[in-house]
């Protein structure tokens, strides 16, 4: 009798293996990977089906992470994606947006934070970092203006005109305007081209001579103009536009 419980249980344990879905333990044996290796450790598709499993409790993320990949390209690409368009995707719902938005958003928060209080000369790679991650994927071209004290430290970062996927309006006398309202003694302008090249247009160099003249007259200080793409930057002072 007893062998043949014994003989009965490792049948029906046997069973229970089979019917047991393919990635049963997976998504334990990848976040000891990930607490053990670190991200680096794990492709772009694992490192969103870790984000994919605080939005759902159960089932297989990975057909989904995989599907975002082929959509959008890498990890950055697919957190930072228009919401409608990641919408648009099978298997993307609330629950699924506001987590892969949530981690946008949270990278945008640690990176702005790194450079506040700090004199922006000395945290220059960490600025750019930040503007990349906040303009650098998106579909318009945005014009950002960081206001600095006389110890160039940041004491106000505004996003001030939103445009389409090749002009932003800008207004030279608006953003002299505002540096007064904030008592700044300095500014750093940046805009992103949505095409990719960072390569300054001739409207974005005659509206930076513009405002370097009009911040010049009142004793405000055009530190540099920076054009973010999407791998690489272009800087006015660096290429002796400034």
């Amino acid at each position: 009798m007893a062998r043949h419980n014994a003989r009965q249980a490792t049948a029906e344990a046997a069973e229970e293996e089979t019917e047991r879905p393919h990635y049963h333990g997976h998504r334990k044996r990848l976040r000891e990977r990930f607490l053990a290796a670190g991200a680096d450790a794990l492709p772009d598709y694992e490192l969103l089906e870790l984000v994919l499993f605080l939005a759902q409790p159960r089932g297989d993320m990975k057909p989904l992470a995989k599907r975002l990949i082929d959509r959008f390209g890498n990890f950055a690409e697919v957190i930072s994606a228009d919401p409608h368009a990641l919408s648009e995707i099978e298997g993307v719902g609330e629950s699924a947006l506001a987590a892969l938005k949530s981690v946008q958003a949270g990278a945008h928060r640690l990176l702005r934070q790194r450079i506040l209080n700090r004199p922006v000369i000395s945290s220059w790679r960490d600025l750019l970092d930040y503007c990349r991650a906040s303009m650098g994927f998106e579909k318009l071209e945005q014009f950002r203006v960081l206001f600095l004290d006389r110890k160039n430290m940041i004491i106000a970062d505004e996003l001030m005109q939103k445009g389409t996927v090749d002009q932003t309006p800008v207004y030279p006398r608006e953003v002299i305007r505002r540096a007064l309202e904030l008592h700044a003694s300095a500014l750093i302008m940046v805009h992103n081209h949505p095409s990719g090249d960072p390569t300054p247009s001739r409207a974005d160099i005659e509206m930076t001579k513009e405002v370097q003249a009009a911040g010049k007259a009142l004793g405000i200080a055009l530190h540099d103009h920076v054009v973010i793409g999407r791998d690489d930057h272009a800087s006015f002072k660096a290429l002796g536009l400034l």
